[in-house]
């Protein structure tokens, strides 16, 4: 497997002096850990997302350091949601380093980070105390997450994204009506119900169900219903 890991070794490495700026949405949290950095000599600030290109033009007026950057960072004023995960590969291309402070619970989602080249990441659950003495590892420039852990984290994204991939793909078989019966059976609607509902023969829904067990490679509406929720989220 390859190496997981792709900080850039040609990158300035943190320092004593390196700033730091907190990117998240939640006000206290970030406002705390701003003063809190700041009472240590650290030249700590804070960036308020509003939205993606935003935070990037906002870092990019500043030297670049230390990114303590939140995943959920709550939506733009068009309602889109903010993605931290989509920041990391921008970032270290403008030459900061990311420690990630999220309290996303999908571990799936920080390995994403990860993969994508953050440091490391921190619970934002986290004691506070913890979180700041993460802060002082990465403005150090020491470790702050062991390789065999984020390794477990980035694996678990990689086979997530995998699953994901031959999921599509199995999806991808199906016709435009087969993905259109699947859709009304995910909604709780029985065979018949789906027959009324394409003005179609009961035979023929059954012979579409049929098809789509087929190509999905499982042996249950159940089954089916699963994958195809697990595909669109519905």
């Amino acid at each position: 497997m390859s190496e997981p890991t792709r900080h850039d070794p040609g990158r300035k490495p943190p320092g004593v002096g390196t700033p730091v700026v907190v990117v998240d949405d939640h006000e206290l949290v970030a406002t705390s850990l701003v003063l809190s950095l700041r009472s240590e000599g650290i030249d700590a600030s804070r960036i308020r997302p509003a939205a993606e290109r935003g935070i990037l033009a906002e870092a990019a007026k500043l030297e670049p350091g230390l990114v303590l950057l939140d995943l959920d960072l709550g939506r733009d004023a068009e309602g889109n949601r903010i993605d931290g995960v989509e920041l990391v590969g921008p970032l270290l291309g403008a030459g900061w380093q990311v420690l990630v402070l999220s309290g996303s619970a999908d571990p799936a989602r920080v390995g994403s980070a990860l993969d994508a080249g953050a440091l490391a990441w921190v619970p934002k659950n986290a004691p506070f105390p913890t979180l700041l003495a993460a802060v002082r590892e990465a403005v150090a420039g020491r470790p702050v997450m062991s390789d065999d852990r984020r390794r477990k984290f980035i694996d678990l994204y990689r086979r997530r994204q995998a699953e994901r991939r031959d999921l599509s793909e199995k999806l991808g078989r199906l016709t435009q009506r087969e993905r259109e019966v699947l859709a009304e059976l995910a909604r709780g609607k029985r065979a018949q119900a789906v027959a009324d509902h394409f003005v179609v023969s009961l035979a023929t829904v059954r012979t579409q169900i049929r098809a789509v067990l087929t190509k999905l490679e499982v042996s249950s509406q159940l089954e089916a219903v699963a994958l195809y929720r697990r595909a669109t989220g519905a």
